[in-house]
């Protein structure tokens, strides 16, 4: 453990401290994985282990869970998650055009979802449930509707600058 402490650093002991505050119960295994991603922004493999020898699961159960809930991540995020909805409101009015535009944007290479940054993840969603704004994003909690490649243009611009200002 000793080692693991060191690799992790303060974040790994706020694991320790959430299967403390969780009595390393394993039918909190949800709750746990929800803490635990929220100070990594994922679910790191080394820790998903470590979770699952204190809880006394297999490694299998623990990633299990993590791909069963589509909330769980096992690659890092940007700070600014972008979902653009690609259900069948938002695909006929271009959405496929709007995922173009923040892949050229933002240089995404073909399987790539995060930029080199680390600023930016870029994800498609069958459904946002806000057809009435197609085509839709998000980007974290802020929601944009009937986006054009231009609108798209100019939220990159905008979230680009505050990044540049608050550097």
């Amino acid at each position: 453990m000793h080692n693991n402490v060191q690799e992790f650093g303060t974040k790994f002991e706020n694991v320790c401290a959430v299967l403390e505050r969780h009595k390393c119960n394993p039918h909190m295994l949800v709750p746990i994985l929800q803490e635990i991603q929220s100070a990594y922004s994922y679910l790191p493999a080394d820790v998903m282990n470590y979770v699952a020898n204190a809880l006394g699961i297999t490694p299998g159960s623990v990633y299990g869970v993590a791909t069963f809930y589509s909330h769980f991540t096992l690659e890092p995020k940007g700070k600014y998650v972008i979902r653009v909805c690609d259900g069948t409101a938002c695909h006929v009015r271009k959405s496929t055009e709007i995922i173009d535009t923040f892949k050229a944007e933002l240089k995404l290479a073909e399987k790539q979802h995060t930029t080199d940054d680390n600023l930016f993840t870029l994800e498609e969603v069958a459904c946002i449930g806000a057809c009435g704004l197609a085509p839709v994003i998000t980007i974290n909690e802020d929601v944009y509707g009937a986006m054009t490649k231009e609108k798209t243009l100019e939220l990159v611009k905008k979230y680009k600058e505050e990044e540049a200002a608050n550097a």
